[in-house]
């Protein structure tokens, strides 16, 4: 008896797809400069915001597993701060947007997600930003910090609600993902 995280091939081939995916948007956003090393827009974001819908839980850790160990082996960050941030982040993030739509479903769209997700990610930054970096002065990060999450977690939201909604493709992924 072999024991998986998910059951079927098709699972697993959107997995790889979804993972190569945010690796795709990982290298575009490290091409973007970015004002401090642990403030990204968060572009990886988006197929872990498009699983939401179909992966189980240990298929979406996995998902957000593979997105954060990807971004540190493009960014060259793996054995740094960095991957410290990036993980407590997507980690924060991931949970808090599963537990999301598990517990409100369709009561709450992707905007809503992506807002929420890009606030725990960030605060979740902001704490280690203050334990290990800023101390005290972290205050002054705060707002601007927090503003550019809101900000960027409604346009990934909005850009997945827009996908979702015009995509033949995600539309198959999800009939195929939901199939027993």
């Amino acid at each position: 008896m072999r024991l998986t995280l998910w059951s079927g091939s098709t699972e697993r081939r959107n997995i790889a797809i979804l993972g190569a995916f945010c690796l795709f948007l990982s290298t575009i956003e490290y091409m973007i400069p970015k004002p401090l090393p642990f403030l990204r827009m968060g572009l990886a974001n988006v197929p872990l915001m498009l699983a939401l819908e179909a992966f189980p839980a240990p298929a979406f850790a996995l998902l957000g597993l593979l997105k954060v160990v990807g971004q540190a082996l493009i960014s060259g960050t793996l054995f740094s701060y960095v991957f410290l941030f990036s993980i407590a982040g997507t980690g924060a993030s991931a949970l808090l947007m599963y537990v999301l739509r598990r517990l409100l479903g369709p009561r709450i769209g992707f905007i809503g997600i992506g807002i929420s997700g890009a606030l725990v990610s960030n605060s979740a930054q902001l704490v280690l930003a203050r334990v290990f970096i800023f101390g005290e002065s972290i205050r002054f990060l705060i707002l601007p910090f927090l503003s550019a999450g809101l900000l960027s977690g409604a346009a990934l939201g909005m850009f997945c609600e827009l996908f979702a909604s015009r995509s033949v493709w995600y539309q198959r992924f999800i009939t195929d993902t939901r199939k027993p």
